[in-house]
């Protein structure tokens, strides 16, 4: 590999492209409250797998574990949203898309899942609409449609 075709790393954010836009923030933030609440819920399905009495305690602890993995993806999204690196947005998106069909799961339980499934259904919403608004893209440095040069 030539020295001209050599990566040159990711510029810091905010000496480059001036203050972070609120809606990046935003997005960020969205993105850092679900990781968190899944590292909650990961954390809690293992005390429970552990401390309680599950019919499979090895099934427990898998889900428990897997609910852990899920939750470092819009982790990892987050900060990479909050450093403005443009890779961050695809991770972003998709915790945000796979959150409304849980959603949609809790909107048609009954009880006190409701109230959840709204919050979960708004989080997401807002969440989608800040990563696809121009200023998000703008501050990632990512280009509109084809053509839109301008």
């Amino acid at each position: 590999m030539s020295s001209s075709e050599k990566r040159t790393p990711e510029p810091a954010a905010d000496a480059v492209r001036g203050p972070r836009p609120a809606r990046l923030a935003v997005a960020a933030a969205v993105c850092l409250a679900e990781a968190l609440a899944l590292l909650a819920g990961g954390v809690y399905l293992l005390v429970e797998a552990v401390s309680g009495d599950p019919d499979s305690p090895q099934q427990a602890v898998t889900l428990g574990v897997t609910v852990l993995v899920l939750g470092a993806i819009p982790l990892i999204a987050a900060r990479g949203l909050w450093l403005r690196r443009r890779w961050s947005r695809g991770p972003a998106m998709i915790t945000q898309i796979m959150a409304l069909p849980a959603a949609w799961a809790l909107l048609t339980a009954s009880g006190a899942l409701v109230p959840a499934g709204i919050a979960l259904a708004v989080v997401a919403v807002a969440g989608l609409v800040a990563l696809v608004n121009p200023t998000t893209t703008e501050a990632l440095g990512i280009r509109g449609p084809a053509g839109d040069d301008a």
